[in-house]
């Protein structure tokens, strides 16, 4: 079935069911597995399937061991939901969610997150296949000349505000893109040599051609790979193919989309948002079906309300 539009997909999963079998084909395809113990021999119950396995044996649907699980919520709903958080370039605020699904903003909003486990790059992923990659780091908040006065930097103790809480500096982001390829994000503690040589090499293969800026914290990948930089300070952008353009322009979606739809993101939960904007940007070659589809094969990835807000 293709869907090219949410107004397609909710016309097709009218019916529970048909979600359901939909789902199956998509995480089992012809041969339904336990989640608890990966048997392949189960049998069909009145509400899902049981395990057949002498030590297992135990019940279970096929919501069970993914980001669905133990939700009361319809799975004509959850699709809907995947379908706008991945089709919004942007993204999409839980209020928003919230009023297009006729849900909770509460519900709304431990939809986006378990969504958000969903697109988590389950392994480190290697960039650089086409050689060339740029690599920067930026920085997500506000600025101190728009901060009211009792909220800004106070400049005789630099660790507090001016009315005396404790100073939340902006948080630093680095990013590796590869040029007309994917993208790899982290949240560190600052932009060092130690946090961008580790996270470029953890993504990036020796043969391949790195560009950045003049930051020192870059100047130890000579010794690893072949890398040039940029005098933004200069004034210089571009020096043949040495830029950072590529890297600047994924920046300016995804500050759009923190400041313009989420607002404000706290340090406990920047990371799901990183993936959530990584996932979207590493997947835009594919048609908003194909997208859906494989964001549902990725779906088995547990996330507890309890967890999320410990």
């Amino acid at each position: 079935m293709q869907f090219n539009s949410l107004l397609q997909l909710l016309e097709y999963f009218k019916e529970e069911s048909t979600c359901i079998e939909y789902y199956e084909n998509i995480r089992w395809g012809d041969e339904p597995a336990c989640p608890h113990c990966g048997c392949l021999i189960v049998g069909r119950t009145q509400r899902g399937w049981r395990c057949s396995t002498k030590g297992c044996g135990k019940k279970f649907t096929v919501r069970t061991g993914t980001i669905f699980e133990q939700s009361n919520i319809k799975l004509k709903v959850w699709f809907a939901a995947i379908w706008l958080a991945t089709e919004h370039k942007k993204g999409i605020s839980s209020v928003q969610l919230a009023i297009d699904l006729g849900i909770t903003q509460k519900s709304a909003w431990f939809v986006l997150h378990r969504i958000r486990e969903m697109l988590r790059e389950k392994a480190p992923q290697m960039l650089g296949e086409k050689k060339m990659v740029e690599t920067d780091a930026t920085y997500i908040g506000g600025k101190e000349g728009n901060k009211h006065y009792k909220k800004r930097r106070s400049q005789e103790d630099k660790s507090l505000t001016n009315e005396g809480k404790a100073y939340n500096p902006k948080k630093t982001v680095i990013g590796i893109i590869e040029r007309n390829g994917k993208v790899a994000l982290k949240y560190v503690s600052g932009e060092t040599s130690e946090n961008m040589v580790e996270f470029v090499k953890t993504h990036v293969p020796q043969d391949a051609t790195i560009y950045s800026d003049e930051a020192p914290a870059y100047n130890r990948l000579k010794k690893t790979y072949k890398h040039d930089n940029v005098k933004h300070a200069l004034n210089i952008y571009v020096e043949g193919q040495v830029h950072t353009n590529t890297i600047e322009s994924f920046w300016s979606v995804l500050k759009r989309g923190l400041y313009g739809v989420y607002h404000q993101v706290s340090d406990k939960h920047i990371s799901r948002y990183l993936d959530e904007y990584a996932a979207r940007f590493n997947n835009r070659t594919l048609t908003s079906n194909e997208r859906f589809n494989q964001f549902l094969e990725g779906s088995e990835s547990v996330l507890s309300y309890k967890e999320l807000t410990n």
